[in-house]
């Protein structure tokens, strides 16, 4: 591994024993040992391009690292997209510049009534109008498809969240996390299914958990018919989540207006060009950050957020982090962190925040990274708009 001579204006380090470069925007020691074998992994691809660019909040993924992006040529991976396609964030600006903790705590009910969390659905099917069109061949999806009226506007499990936040700007904002739900999940496991089927049949190597569907394959056009369909789906289960939120702030706060709504996706593939190709490029847990582009970077139920326009970094596949990223596994934030004392800290900072149980304790801030840590290792990858203060949090 060698340190790039202007490391400290370019952000990042490089390991060189690869077949191709992996690019670190944090330093190596920072990076667990199984999310770095990961990316030495994907570095030895044949069909990888150019390099491995690897985020600030990375952690260890299935198969790939949470926090990376691949660029390939002629092949996709769908365990490079993961398993939640489409998972992003979307803010939205209030006219408000204050609330009233009595009045968050009754918006907060009202959302808690209207947008099921964890393994909840909806009772009754949504408007099919929130449904994003059906458009060629859509196998999963149609198989999938009255499920997920029940779905789209659901939050789902782990560390989606919906909260609502102070700007430096001094409005209030809503931030929301959420990905494709089931319908996402049946996709990315069927394709990877099939994609190991397929390699298993070529003598591929499976064990690193990296097969992939070649442009050749009739295949390939299925998957990627069928990712853009949840990436379409996860945006609209985004959208109805803040129509029911918008509602719920009307319903306590009666003219309140809304303006800027931002929605980013973190979990996809898409057709680029970077370095004078044209390549398909993976980003997994990491949000594609173009110069000018808005973007927001999550701290967590304790800490700050961000949002960000991008400084179109090619070194990064105009990418940046898609938040703090985990510094501890689930099971064992619930089993060393001490409840009373997280519950302390967040109530002193007079926050409504999600802690209730000893099984709350795996989206304790304690958790995740330091924020103002991962924001210092990308700052040329974007520039900070506004700071966001958690005034209160549902989870999942």
């Amino acid at each position: 591994m060698k340190r790039e001579d202007n490391r400290q204006t370019r952000g990042y380090e490089i390991i060189d024993t690869e077949r191709l470069p992996i690019k670190l925007w944090l330093k190596i020691d920072q990076m667990e040992e199984g999310a770095l074998e990961q990316a030495r992994n994907l570095a030895n691809l044949p069909f990888a391009f150019s390099h491995i660019a690897i985020m600030p909040d990375t952690h260890l993924g299935y198969g790939m690292p949470i926090g990376a992006i691949l660029a390939t040529r002629g092949v996709v991976l769908p365990n490079a997209v993961g398993v939640d396609i489409g998972c992003g964030m979307c803010s939205l600006r209030t006219s408000l510049t204050e609330v009233e903790t009595d009045d968050l705590k009754k918006i907060m009910g009202s959302i808690r009534r209207t947008v099921p969390v964890g393994f909840n659905h909806h009772k009754t099917p949504q408007d099919e109008a929130w449904m994003p069109p059906r458009d060629g061949d859509l196998p999963v999806v149609n198989q999938e498809y009255q499920s997920a009226l029940h779905q789209i506007g659901t939050l789902g499990g782990g560390n989606h969240f919906i909260e609502i936040q102070k700007g430096s700007d001094g409005y209030i904002w809503i931030m929301i996390h959420s990905g494709s739900r089931n319908i996402g999940f049946t996709v990315a496991n069927h394709y990877n299914d099939g994609a190991k089927r397929m390699n298993a049949e070529s003598g591929e190597d499976l064990s690193q958990d990296l097969a992939y569907i070649p442009e050749t394959s009739g295949y390939f056009d299925l998957y990627w018919n069928e990712m853009n369909y949840c990436l379409e789906f996860a945006l609209a289960n985004r959208k109805l989540m803040m129509e029911r939120v918008k509602e719920a702030f009307r319903g306590v706060l009666p003219g309140v207006e809304f303006a800027d709504f931002i929605n980013k996706p973190h979990n996809f593939a898409a057709l680029e060009e970077h370095f004078g190709a044209e390549v398909i490029v993976h980003r997994k847990g990491a949000t594609r950050a173009r110069k000018g582009e808005w973007g927001m970077i999550p701290g967590s139920q304790g800490t700050r957020s961000f949002l960000v326009t991008g400084k179109g970094e090619a070194q990064s596949f105009e990418s940046c982090s898609h938040g703090a990223g985990r510094i501890m596994s689930r099971a064992r934030a619930r089993k060393t962190l001490d409840l009373k004392e997280v519950v302390r800290s967040l109530d002193e900072q007079g926050i409504l925040h999600a802690i209730r149980r000893r099984s709350d304790l795996d989206e304790a801030p304690e958790s995740y990274k330091d924020i103002d840590e991962v924001m210092g290792n990308q700052t040329d990858l974007v520039e900070v708009q506004i700071e966001l203060q958690p005034l209160a949090v549902i989870k999942g």
